[in-house]
């Protein structure tokens, strides 16, 4: 495992809520500054069993030694086993949570070699082998690369304008740009 300083990332995740008491800063009325409790290991591998993955070693290890979401970037992190408690809501965001989760879908290859930058409208279905790991708002999703050569790294999927490119090499760097962000 990575290991996390689980204690650091939460006392951190509880001084940005204490700077935001009214939750202005962008995301934060979704994910409300909270961490769902840890995954159990055996639980993280029968998801990757069940789906024919392993998980980038970043993430598998944030989700079981700190939480399974949703306190982090955007409007915060989709829990990786379990839809959103609130996924009766009608987010477009759980809509592409399921999607992931059909069966044979996250072990596809991931179809791009390389960048793919600026509007790309409606194309074939670029996020085969990739999760998607938060929702930035108006159909911009965060997404962990799982196979191929960009295999661990972080990409943003914007179809309407910035198209599907990478934002950070993997999810520690990722997450912790967030936690240290202002």
């Amino acid at each position: 495992m990575a290991n996390w300083d689980e204690d650091g990332v939460r006392a951190r995740i509880r001084e940005m809520a204490e700077r935001d008491p009214e939750r202005e800063r962008f995301g934060a009325r979704t994910h409300r500054y909270a961490l769902a409790p840890q995954l159990p290991v055996t639980e993280i591998r029968a998801f990757e069993i069940s789906h024919g993955i392993a998980l980038p070693v970043e993430y598998r290890s944030f989700v079981a030694e700190v939480g399974n979401g949703p306190a982090g970037p955007g409007h915060g992190m989709m829990p990786l086993t379990l839809p959103r408690p609130e996924a009766d809501e009608e987010w477009a965001a759980d809509d592409v949570w399921e999607e992931d989760r059909l069966p044979g879908r996250l072990a596809e290859p991931f179809p791009l070699v390389e960048p793919l930058p600026g509007p790309i409208g409606a194309p074939a279905d670029l996020t085969r082998g990739t999760l998607m790991l938060a929702e930035q708002g108006c159909g911009i999703y965060t997404r962990l690369i799982l196979n191929g050569p960009h295999a661990g790294e972080i990409w943003q999927f914007d179809p309407d304008w910035g198209g599907f490119v990478p934002v950070s090499p993997g999810f520690r760097s990722w997450y912790t740009d967030w936690l240290a962000s202002p």
